[in-house]
Order: C-alpha cells, then sequence, then structure tokens
C-alpha cells in the first residue's frame, strides 16, 4: 500500500510546478455536479475554445472509438457520447498540452506520443476482452498514468539520464530508480497532479498505483480492476514492441492481468499480435 502523508503532499506543493487545472475544465466540472447537467450547456463549453473542440472530434471519429458514422460536431458528440465521456476527451487533451517544453528536459512530443499509442492499445484491449470497461476511461488513464513524469523532468536537470538508465536497466521499475535519487516518484506526483484537476478518485488511485503489485489483490469493482489489467497489459504490450523484452514490473503483475481480464495464453498472443500489428501501421 502506497501511503501519501500531509509533508509529502507539502512538498510537492512547494517543490512543483505542476499545471494548474484549465478553466474550461473547472466550468465543465461545476456543470456536471449539477443535479441534472444539460448537454446544450456542456457543448457551449467546449465550443468556447475552437483547439479543443477540433481535437475532441478528431479523437471521436478515430478509429479507437469505432463511430459507425462521422461526427462532425460537438453538440453531436455529446449526444452520442454523453457528458462524462466528452468531459474524460477534453481532460485528455488539455493534459497534453498543459506541460511547456522550454521547461521541460524531455521531449513532449515523444512523451505524449508514446502516451497516446499506449491509450489507444487500452482501448483495443478493452474492446476485444472487456466491452464494459468505459472506452474513456481507459484513454484517460492511458494518457494521464505517467503524467508526473513530464513533471519530474521539470524538476530534475539529470532526470532525462535517469529515465534511460531505467529503459536500459531493467532489472528495477523506474520508480525504484527515482526512489534512490529523489524525495518522490512519478506515480506521487502523477496523483496529486490527477486529484488537483478533480479526476474521478478511481482513476487517481490507478495512477497513484500503476506500479504496486498490490493493487490488483485488493477489493476493487470488476470495472476499476479491469480498467486497470488492461493498462498494465497495454503498457508491458507497447514496451515490449518497443524494446523486444517486457517491462521491469511485468512479472509481478502479469498472473492478476490474466485473471482481471479472464485472458488465455492464447488470446494473450493474440492481442499481442494486435499490438505489433498497430506498430507496424
Amino acid at each position: 500500500m502506497i501511503d501519501i502523508d500531509d509533508k509529502v503532499l507539502s512538498d510537492l506543493r512547494s517543490g512543483f510546478s505542476l499545471p494548474a487545472k484549465p478553466e474550461i475544465l473547472q466550468k465543465l466540472q461545476v456543470e456536471l455536479n449539477q443535479e441534472e447537467p444539460e448537454l446544450g450547456a456542456i457543448a457551449k463549453i467546449i465550443l468556447e475554445d475552437v483547439a479543443t473542440s477540433a481535437a475532441v472530434l478528431k479523437v471521436i471519429n478515430s478509429p479507437a472509438y469505432g463511430m459507425s458514422r462521422t461526427v462532425t460536431d460537438i453538440k453531436q458528440a455529446v449526444m452520442f457520447l454523453g457528458v462524462n465521456c466528452i468531459t474524460q476527451l477534453v481532460t485528455g487533451h488539455l493534459l497534453k498540452n498543459a506541460f511547456n517544453q522550454s521547461d521541460c528536459g524531455i521531449s513532449l512530443e515523444r512523451f505524449w506520443d508514446n502516451a497516446s499509442d499506449l491509450s489507444q492499445i487500452a482501448m483495443l484491449i478493452g474492446r476485444q476482452v472487456k466491452p464494459t470497461i468505459p472506452v474513456e476511461n481507459l484513454q484517460l488513464v492511458g494518457l494521464f498514468h505517467d503524467a508526473g513524469i513530464p513533471a519530474m523532468a521539470m524538476k530534475y536537470d539529470n532526470y532525462a539520464e535517469l529515465l534511460t538508465k531505467a529503459t536500459q536497466r531493467p532489472e528495477k521499475t523506474l520508480v525504484m530508480y527515482e526512489e534512490q535519487a529523489y524525495p518522490a516518484n512519478h506515480t506521487i506526483v502523477g496523483y496529486f497532479l490527477a486529484t488537483s484537476w478533480h479526476l474521478p478518485k478511481p482513476i487517481c488511485q490507478m495512477i497513484l498505483r500503476h506500479h504496486d503489485p498490490e493493487y490488483l489483490s485488493g477489493t476493487l469493482d470488476p470495472v476499476t480492476k479491469a480498467t486497470f489489467a488492461a493498462l498494465k497489459l497495454a503498457e508491458n504490450l507497447a514496451f515490449e514492441a518497443k524494446h523486444f523484452r517486457s517491462c521491469a514490473d511485468w512479472h509481478a503483475f502479469r498472473d492478476n492481468v490474466m485473471i482481471a481480464l479472464e485472458l488465455s495464453d492464447d488470446e494473450y498472443t493474440d492481442i499481442k499480435e494486435d499490438v505489433e500489428e498497430f506498430f507496424i501501421h
């Protein structure tokens, strides 16, 4: 279990320049907290930002969402997908634009490309093995689970070297390397960012504990368990496709992931081949 005491949170507040929750997200969350959120009001808030509107439509019309028809405006999108799904999509877009490259020691373009790949793979897994998982949750946790990494790269000048070391020497996880070098790790920083943006609590917990093998052994509702398992499977398959070996922590998660997703070895192999095909294209 990961404990976050008040001192850790205080250190994060004073030591990290985390992006503030954008105004558009604040407005959306206020509307969502109404007894009966209005679809028209949600659409109007999103339409105030042309770039966000365009980004949401682009994602909705991607193969990952499998829409039977092209969605041409935000009002249609809200009607088809619902207010929660649209808010999650907006959140993902805003997150990708919240960090400033000039302040960051890693390539943000490459980081978000990798995060986008992983979120799409998580959605692919969800569609194939657990269609009951809300696709927007898979996309959001796929994008957000490592959001502490760019914040760490902004804080520590040598963080890029540590990332490279963790990739090249997989006998330890990234979290282990971080805890040897710094007072906080990217899961705690990501959790703090997610909670400050008022993401759903289950998503925040997944961000905090996505390197904690005990998480899947706990008492979780089936959707949360399957969402987390799909994330870990996507994380490992994406890593295998790029580096030809498993993630450092896959051995600790594998059995519980296979159980949570009710996957046989043959089904795992089929998904692995689909992911390899994804990277070819």
